[in-house]
């Protein structure tokens, strides 16, 4: 029997960030998360052992968090729907801050075949790398 783990916005949020403070920073903390997302070092610690019970990060020792294979496909897949739409928003004349907030919440709620159709589109009018 398969489980499909649902996995809500917030958790998308937490795991994106850790992605981006990884490229960002080398290696990410728990303070890293709370300061990036300016929320509080108790919420932040909440968070990561609900990601960690989930088998979505491991921290070390030292604090250090790591994605795990789960982890990372997801923040991976969160990451490249918010990079697609914030600069889709942009090509189109959003202001680039506006777009990359309206970008973080559509991210969590367009579908995989609407994302795929916007990311296919993208690629042939040069939107994309």
């Amino acid at each position: 029997m398969v489980v499909l783990l649902q996995i809500h916005e917030s958790a998308e949020n937490y795991l994106e960030t850790i992605l981006i403070l990884k490229k960002r920073l080398g290696q990410v903390r728990s303070i890293d998360i709370a300061n990036e997302l300016s929320f509080s070092k108790p919420s932040v610690s909440v968070a990561m052992k609900n990601l960690r019970t989930n088998g979505l990060i491991e921290v070390d020792k030292d604090g250090f968090i790591t994605l795990l294979e789960e982890g990372q496909k997801i923040a991976e897949k969160i990451y490249e729907r918010h990079t697609l739409l914030s600069d889709w928003l942009t090509a189109l004349g959003v202001d680039p801050a506006i777009a990359a907030e309206d970008a973080c919440r559509m991210e969590h709620v367009i579908s995989t075949e609407t994302f795929e159709a916007l990311k296919l589109h993208a690629e042939k009018n040069s939107l994309t790398q």
